[in-house]
């Protein structure tokens, strides 16, 4: 089922003049689509065929048959005779009565229901190519011969509108690109990130599962997923107390009072698990009344704030960064989880930094400094800065109506950025609704992007809280506070991780790091006492004998990604030495023991991306 959110599909005259000439080609196809499926099955009813990210799609209601793939070929096969045939994409404006009975005469139902979404006064235009006409806004490309290449993708069913009480519709996806060696180094790209999935290297290697009587979104963590964990918290507590951040603990769940707030509620409460309410005894006969309602935490800030009001704050405490990795929880519409990526529990590299308006800029580039440190780790090369920005037009209803601090936070983030020389896009109408943010956008090697990291002002919830210290004149001020989570939570930064490393992780990261290959019993003894040093020097090294051939113990090892096999025979264990092999490069010599040891401790804690 696809997600409940649906695309805008009338957009402002300004928005379609700027539609970009790949999305122009695209919006074309999805018409192209539509005149192929309605000659194949006459009966379809219509809904919308916009242009997307990765190419389009279109809604279709279609009485006693489902699309599947099987169905490609021939829709395919008639969209080339719809290019062929290079139809005019021709403009039409049409009344609202003209356009209303246009659609009831073909028993077009949702058509008909969309022209409700129109402005009245703003024309009504359709686009005709063919014996097919649409509503729609535009633009397209002149002729359907423009279109040269193109592909069908997949099927999904859809609630019309995203409502679940809606009449559920089958989406075909597409995608064009201007000519056939782009579609194609497109297509070899996304064979290379289905390969990568982190939801089929995740079950492969063990590192989490979901089950149902768990609940969907609820990860559960395998013993070498929660290596991974344990090896990015121990990064982040360590870059985290050089840096001067405290640690703190927080509960999983809050008084309904405390959300009030915070401004979470009502801003929040859609993404929010419904509360728990506590009911006082009633008598009997009577009804019984709510005492007191609680929220499972779905942001840790709230609580971080209470800690910062638990005693007397001076100046000369700031800035206090207050860090935690807290388990929040979101209810994700069921549609939109997707493995790690959307999830309804999440643990948060979170911390919450207050400081005077005179520390402000000094703290914002730290945080992003320390994004960029943590890029080098994992020798990220691709990333970019989104920089969201408030509408003063939302004042009031998705952002807190202070337009004066609006102005003045959002010129401090974009002097940071612009002193510090960090690449970013400016985004309007995206910020949270207490301040402007970041969003840290980075690229796997198969150029699949990812939002993992945040960065966020917020110059409205600490007085709601009553947060305050005193200045150096003996006065009560109120601090800024950044809210900051620059390796964002557990689960999307390890699902950008699979993907980006294949599974194939870093040895500092790799869930096992080293296997011990003794070729016969001979060696056994020698092999366990590697073992056993490598463990009292906490690298994760198991030793593996059977009676299989040595070859068939490689291959087992490289299956599972152990990043360094230790090959241990009787010539080696004579001068007292390992054949070492690490997965994907092959074999690397015979060295000795004590060498090998010292090598892999160096490299481990240097958390080499290599």
């Amino acid at each position: 089922m696809e997600s409940a959110k649906q695309p805008v599909v009338r957009k402002t005259l300004d928005e379609r003049n700027q539609m970009s000439d790949l999305e122009r080609l695209r919006h074309s196809c999805a018409h192209i689509m539509a005149t192929a499926v309605t000659r194949l099955w006459p009966q379809a009813r219509l809904d919308i065929g916009p242009p997307t990210e990765e190419g389009y799609y279109y809604d279709f209601d279609l009485d006693g048959h489902r699309f599947s793939p099987e169905d490609f070929e021939a829709i395919e096969l008639e969209m080339k005779k719809v290019v062929k045939e290079n139809q005019v994409f021709e403009r039409q404006t049409k009344s609202r009565e003209e356009a209303l009975q246009f659609f009831q005469e073909r028993g077009q139902p949702f058509k008909v229901e969309r022209l409700g979404d129109i402005p009245e006064g703003e024309a009504i235009t359709f686009y005709q190519n063919g014996e097919f006409v649409d509503l729609c806004a535009g633009p397209h490309v002149m002729r359907t011969g423009n279109v040269k290449a193109f592909k069908l993708l997949r099927v999904a069913a859809t609630y019309y509108r995203g409502n679940e009480k809606n009449p559920q519709l089958q989406r075909i996806y597409g995608t064009a690109f201007p000519n056939k060696t782009q579609l194609n180094e497109w297509l070899a790209a996304q064979e290379e990130a289905r390969k990568r999935d982190h939801r089929r290297i995740g079950k492969a290697m063990q590192l989490f599962t979901f089950d149902d009587d768990v609940g969907p979104g609820l990860p559960l963590w395998m013993p070498k997923g929660s290596v991974l964990i344990e090896e990015l918290e121990k990064l982040a507590k360590e870059t985290e107390f050089e840096a001067g951040y405290q640690r703190v603990r927080t509960p999983h769940l809050a008084k309904e009072s405390m959300y009030k707030t915070s401004g979470h509620l009502p801003y929040y409460a859609e993404s929010m698990f419904p509360p728990m309410e506590l009911v006082e005894d009633a008598a009997e006969g009577e009804k019984e009344e709510v005492k007191e309602r609680y929220y499972l935490k779905a942001m840790n800030c709230p609580h971080h704030h209470k800690i910062f009001s638990a005693v007397p704050r001076s100046y000369r405490e700031l800035p206090l960064r207050l860090a935690e990795y807290g388990t929040c929880y979101r209810y994700e519409q069921s549609g939109e989880l997707m493995g790690l990526m959307r999830v309804r529990s999440m643990q948060m590299n979170d911390a919450h930094i207050y400081c005077t308006p005179d520390q402000f800029a000094a703290e914002f580039k730290a945080v992003n400094e320390m994004y960029l440190k943590y890029f080098k780790v994992f020798g990220f090369e691709k990333y970019q800065m989104r920089f969201s920005t408030h509408d003063s037009e939302r004042l009031g209803e998705k952002f807190v109506d202070e337009p004066e601090l609006w102005k003045k936070t959002e010129d401090m983030v974009r002097e940071v950025l612009i002193e510090s020389g960090i690449d970013y896009v400016e985004i309007p109408n995206e910020a949270a609704f207490y301040g402007p943010k970041i969003d840290v956008q980075v690229y796997s090697i198969s150029g699949r992007e990812f939002t993992i990291a945040t960065n966020q002002v917020d110059f409205a919830v600490p007085s709601r809280f009553g947060l305050q210290y005193r200045s150096p004149e003996n006065q009560f001020e109120t601090p800024l506070c950044i809210h900051r989570a620059p390796l964002g939570t557990h689960e999307r930064f390890l699902a950008f991780l699979i993907e980006h490393y294949a599974g194939n992780f870093p040895l500092w990261l790799a869930p096992e790091q080293v296997r011990i290959l003794p070729i016969t019993e001979d060696q056994l003894e020698d092999a366990k006492s590697l073992e056993a040093e490598l463990r009292r020097h906490g690298v994760r090294a198991e030793m593996e004998y059977s009676h299989d051939k040595l070859q068939g113990r490689i291959l087992k090892a490289e299956e599972s990604k152990v990043h360094t096999m230790l090959i241990m025979g009787a010539k080696e264990q004579e001068a007292k030495a390992v054949a070492v092999r690490v997965h994907g490069k092959g074999n690397q010599g015979v060295r000795p023991r004590e060498q090998v040891v010292s090598q892999l401790l160096e490299q481990i804690a240097l958390r080499s991306a290599d």
